[in-house]
């Protein structure tokens, strides 16, 4: 294969022969020894990855590929996100106004003193930032990487070894030493559609806690005026209201997360931990490399977005995903109620809030890709549920006592206490006993009539103290002889 290399140079090591097919098949060139002569249509790669059909789009990936490619380590190379995802946003960003900044510095400061009113949890010890949707990224994308970083992972392993052993014959030799390279190229694709999507998410996301989750790092509040702007749009409700109500939300997660200093390492520990579980199934793989038609780039697509090589959940799995919706219920639902109680004096706060939950019920198209990506729902199911047990526990003890249950994670309401927050308020004190259901009382009652049908067997005690004694009925007197009891009546 001289007549292909560049440098006249015949001994290529398996690495070198690698490079220079793949080389070959992303400049769309025919390659020697694999059937039909196939090669790559840059715009189906592209497309196959999710990318739109823009030729500088498709420049930046075969970038990122030939700059994995030329890569020593052996990680991901997170900045291809980054870069992918500013290349989405930069277009469409707008910069901060000294208008925008002086009217959100007046609403920051009245929702502050609002919320110091619904909770005691104490105020922030940064000043809240305004940010555009290129900031966003660059202070969140170190969380997203970190979250990603497993199934990412997952997926370089699994195509390494799918392509290392369902290769035909004469490839062999050549994939055999370059499995760090095929990692390197598969981790790079995973990090540029992960800039994909983070790149929608910066257009969607009015606030650092909109997605339920710590994105920004040290507790501090952010907001986006330009996508508060369009949250506001169309919705017939003053600009200035729909500003403050999301100053409030953010204030308040942000207020939480500082709070509970616990929170965000215990919920990104929890993801990534349930994320390591998300493997390949190889048996789905295989099958479909078995039938793809490479011609065919939507298919592939289809694939990838709708995580049709992700088996379903194990036991273990599904059980941290349950753990993982209810501590994201709990966040949402307690940010949800001290907002609220907070937002008593705006006109508008249960329309704007009514906003919020249906937004946050459907989600956006770039968190569905999200979740497809990472396999992690970010919205949780039982927010109502959450919320109306925060208010029961204000309601009874005080918000003191529903703002203390952060201060440690072993005593928050557990799932059972979110479905019946009496439960939890009997745990705390609060109220006394509690409920039972049906069949709790049936084996009540059962068990107090044994207790009754038995009690002819035991001895009795008298008004006196004395055991009464079937045989010896004078012996109920309490003396040991049976005589007359000597204490005064």
């Amino acid at each position: 294969m001289a007549d292909n290399d560049p440098t006249g140079d015949n001994d290529q090591t398996p690495d070198d022969e690698f490079q220079r097919i793949l080389r070959d098949l992303l400049a769309g060139k025919p390659v020697e020894g694999l059937p039909d002569g196939i090669a790559i249509d840059p715009a189906q790669f592209a497309n196959a990855a999710g990318l739109p059909n823009d030729p500088a789009a498709i420049a930046a990936l075969f970038s990122n590929i030939q700059q994995a490619m030329n890569a020593q380590g052996d990680g991901i190379d997170w900045s291809l996100s980054i870069n992918n995802a500013k290349a989405i946003a930069q277009p469409k960003t707008l910069e901060v106004t000294d208008a925008e900044r002086t009217a959100f510095d007046q609403e920051l400061a009245v929702a502050a003193l609002w919320l110091s009113e619904a909770t005691d949890i104490t105020e922030l010890a940064e000043t809240p930032r305004l940010l555009t949707r290129t900031e966003w990224i660059t202070r969140t994308m170190p969380t997203w990487s970190q979250l990603a970083e497993p199934v990412a992972l997952s997926i370089s392993n699994a195509l390494t070894s799918a392509m290392q052993e369902n290769a035909p014959e004469e490839m062999r030799a050549a994939l055999g030493g370059a499995s760090k390279l095929i990692r390197n190229i598969g981790g790079a694709l995973f990090a540029t559609q992960l800039g994909q999507v983070v790149g929608q998410l910066s257009q969607e996301v009015v606030s650092g806690g909109d997605i339920g989750i710590p994105l920004v790092e040290h507790d501090i509040a952010t907001l986006l005026p330009q996508n508060v702007a369009e949250f506001g749009d169309g919705l017939d409700i003053p600009i200035d209201q729909v500003r403050l109500y999301l100053a409030v939300r953010e204030l308040a997660h942000a207020r939480l997360f500082r709070h509970a200093k616990w929170l965000r390492l215990h919920l990104i520990s929890a993801i990534t931990e349930y994320a390591r579980g998300i493997h390949i199934d190889m048996s789905r793989l295989e099958e479909f490399a078995s039938e793809f038609d490479p011609s065919n780039a939507e298919e592939l697509r289809q694939a990838l977005t709708t995580g049709a090589f992700i088996p379903a959940k194990t036991d273990a799995q599904l059980s941290a995903h349950a753990r993982l919706e209810s501590m994201l219920a709990l966040i949402e639902g307690w940010v949800d109620v001290v907002t609220a109680d907070a937002t008593r004096r705006l006109p508008k706060a249960d329309a704007i809030a009514e906003t919020v939950r249906r937004r946050r019920a459907t989600g956006g198209p770039a968190e569905s890709a999200f979740s497809t990506l990472v396999g992690l729902e970010l919205r949780p199911r039982r927010l109502r549920e959450a919320a109306t047990m925060w208010r029961r526990v204000a309601e009874v003890g005080g918000a003191e006592a529903r703002d203390n249950l952060w201060d440690h994670p072993d005593i928050l309401p557990t799932s059972d206490e979110i479905d019946a927050p009496e439960l939890l308020l009997a745990r705390l004190g609060l109220i006394e006993g509690a409920p039972t259901d049906d069949a709790e009382s049936e084996f009540d009652q059962a068990l107090a009539q044994l207790l009754s049908d038995d009690s002819s067997d035991r001895p009795v005690e008298n008004d006196r103290g004395g055991i009464v004694d079937d045989q010896n009925p004078d012996a109920a007197n309490g003396t040991p002889d049976g005589g007359d009891d000597p204490r005064p009546v």
